[in-house]
Order: structure tokens, then C-alpha cells, then sequence
């Protein structure tokens, strides 16, 4: 299998299967000198844990990460930093009934068809186990872009999305949503619930924000940020839709609305409004960006599936195991860790062409 690197001057390569021994990463070009210890990476980790509440799969993995290079007396040397999580509650058995069958919805057919074998437990390397390498690498990226604040929410649960005059960032920790809104977080209890105990499962939205990006980062044509970052967390299991800023509701608006206005104050370009996300022809603009990608409901449910298995023939699946009844809320801590592993390998990359850029809209001097 190929293409387990993502990223140019920030890269990302991750390895494991969900049942094996452990999964793990390697960041390479991360800048020498940043402060990191495991400590910093770690809580991010915890935020993404399985088994935290029963609104998420059972599994018990405690994700406990391990550096094992490029990093000495508490700093990056600029060599590449090679982490490990061990796996360390495995119930492949739960997966023998499924082990010629393919699960309506999984990458299980489309494995076999391509390397004409799959491992059938928990999905193996299609398993969203492997996100939390990502997530560890996203660690490393929030230390590469100093200043930089990366936040994610559930702004959407099934059917049911937030109301946007409630949102509240100091809620997002409060609830097991990363919902902004505490009345949405009670409602869609109930109605989590409800999925829950029927075997059945739910989508979701997660809408993400970085706030003091720099202007210039991405380039035009094929190296635009915005094309970056949707390819990033469509990179992310179950997503199957990603909008950057108004994004498909940008349709419905007139030029006049869509158009985000500028002013001038001390020096500094200043936008009345956000439509564009934060970036205008591939290139950041300074405003926060901001990005959405929708998670379609988890494939394993308990509900019979009709299907087919490895000799032909047409079966009926019923996907036993610990599943997340919605994917979505475990997807949030990935999707910060996803635009963050983006925005820093953009920052080395505009640092590179362009050193002396400014770090805020001012207009250049002639």
C-alpha cells in the first residue's frame, strides 16, 4: 500500500492497523529548537480517546503516546519524530463472522478488489484507529504555528444543527459533543440515545476555525490552501463533503452579499465580513479561516444489511463490535489536527519563498 505521507515541508507518514500491535507516525521537517515533550502531545490524544462516554465506541485504549526520535532534552533537533501507540484492547473475534463478508459502507470491497486481500479486523488499516496518529501529529503542528489558534465544534447531529446565536467556545469541552451551543449539546443527548440503543447510527457536521493566520500562505493554480485543506480531511474516514467558508451556501448569495469588503485602519487591511473562510484565490488573507466537512452516520450498525461475500454469493451482515454510534463527535479533535498539520506545512512553505512577508495585512511599500 501506498500514499501513507501527506504533507510537503511538514510530513506526515503514519503505520498500524487497528488489531495489530500499535499504530504510529513520523513527522518529518519539523523546524530544531521547538519545545516538545510527550506532555504536549498527549492532551490532544485524550480529546480523541475511545470509551469516554456512551456516546462513543467502548473500546478502551488508554493512547498512551511514546517520542521515540527527534526530539532531545525537551526540544525538536530538526531529525524526524517518530512516535508509537501500542493497541492494547484488540477483540478481533468480534470480527469472524464478517471475515469473507463485506460490510455495506466499509472499505472492505473496494481493499479487496484493489490488493486482492484485507484484514478484516476492525477494518485494519481503513480503520479510523489510524486518526490518531494524525491527531499526534497535530501536536507537533500547533508548535510549529505559534500563534496560531486551531478550534473545532459539532455544529451539526443527524438532522439537528446548533443555533449560531448560542455558540459558546467555552461550552465545546463541557459537553461529549465538542458541541458550542449547551442547548443543542442537552437536545441531541436524548436523540443520541435513541440511536444508540436501536443499533443504528447518526452523521454529523464539524465546523473548524484557525484564528491569527498570517496572510500569503498557499500559492495559486495547484498549491492553493483552501484545495490543501479540503483534500486533507476528506482524507478523514466517513467524510464525504467539505465547504470552505459560506461554502455551498455561497451559491444562494448575490455578488453584492458574497463580496467581502475591505477598509483601511492603521495601515492594516481590515474585511467587514468572512465569506470567503479566510482565503481569497488559494491564498490566506489574514481572517480566520474556516472550514466544515460533513461525516456520514457509521457504516457498523446492527440493523441486517443485504450484501455479498468472498465466494459470490448474496448474504445478510449484521456488523457486531463497539462502533460509534456517531463518528462525527470523535472526528472533531481530527479535523484540528488535520487543518493544523496543513496551515504549518503552508507556513514553512511561505517562510521559505518568502522569508521577510509580513505577519499581518499591510499593504507592501514601494
Amino acid at each position: 500500500m501506498s500514499h501513507n505521507t501527506f504533507g510537503h515541508l511538514f510530513r506526515v507518514t503514519t503505520w498500524g492497523e487497528s488489531h495489530g500491535p500499535a499504530i504510529g507516525g513520523v513527522v518529518d521537517g519539523c523546524p530544531p529548537g521547538l519545545a516538545l515533550t510527550e506532555e504536549d502531545i498527549q492532551p490532544w490524544l485524550d480529546r480523541r480517546r475511545p470509551g469516554q462516554s456512551k456516546f462513543t465506541t467502548q473500546r478502551q485504549e488508554p493512547d498512551q503516546v511514546r517520542i521515540l526520535s527527534g526530539v532531545f532534552e525537551g526540544r525538536t533537533t530538526g531529525t524526524p519524530i517518530a512516535f508509537i501507540i501500542e493497541n492494547v484492547d484488540q477483540r478481533s473475534k468480534d470480527y469472524g463472522e464478517i471475515a469473507t463478508r463485506f460490510r455495506p459502507g466499509h472499505a472492505d470491497l473496494t481493499y479487496a478488489l484493489k490488493y486482492g486481500i484485507r484484514d478484516y479486523r476492525g477494518g485494519g488499516r481503513s480503520s479510523a484507529r489510524e486518526t490518531a496518529m494524525r491527531v499526534a501529529a497535530g501536536g507537533v503542528a500547533r508548535r510549529v504555528l505559534e500563534g496560531v489558534t486551531v478550534r473545532g465544534a459539532l455544529v451539526q447531529m443527524g438532522p439537528h444543527r446548533i443555533d449560531r446565536s448560542r455558540w459558546d467556545w467555552a461550552q465545546v469541552n463541557e459537553n461529549p459533543f465538542f458541541c458550542p451551543d449547551p442547548v443543542a449539546a442537552v437536545e441531541w443527548e436524548a436523540y443520541l440515545s435513541a440511536i444508540r440503543k436501536s443499533g443504528s447510527s447518526c452523521g454529523a457536521v464539524i465546523e473548524l476555525v484557525a484564528e491569527g493566520v498570517p496572510p500569503g500562505l498557499g500559492a495559486p493554480i495547484y498549491g492553493k490552501l483552501d484545495a490543501d485543506i479540503a483534500g486533507a480531511l476528506m482524507s478523514i474516514n466517513a467524510v464525504k463533503g467539505v465547504e470552505i467558508g459560506d461554502g455551498f451556501e455561497s451559491a444562494a448569495l448575490s455578488g453584492e452579499d458574497n463580496a467581502d469588503e475591505m477598509t483601511m485602519e492603521d495601515g492594516r487591511v481590515l474585511f467587514g465580513s468572512n465569506h470567503a473562510g479566510g482565503i481569497l484565490g488559494g491564498i490566506s488573507t489574514s481572517q480566520p479561516v474556516v472550514a466544515r466537512f460533513a461525516v456520514k452516520p457509521t457504516s457498523s450498525i446492527l440493523a441486517p444489511r443485504r450484501s455479498v461475500d468472498m465466494q459470490g454469493q448474496e448474504v445478510e451482515v449484521v456488523t457486531k463490535g463497539r462502533h460509534d454510534p456517531c463518528v462525527g463527535i470523535r472526528a472533531v479533535p481530527v479535523g484540528e489536527a488535520m487543518l493544523a498539520c496543513v496551515l504549518a506545512d503552508h507556513l514553512l512553505r511561505h517562510r521559505a519563498q518568502n522569508p521577510d512577508a509580513p505577519t499581518e495585512a499591510r499593504l507592501p511599500r514601494n
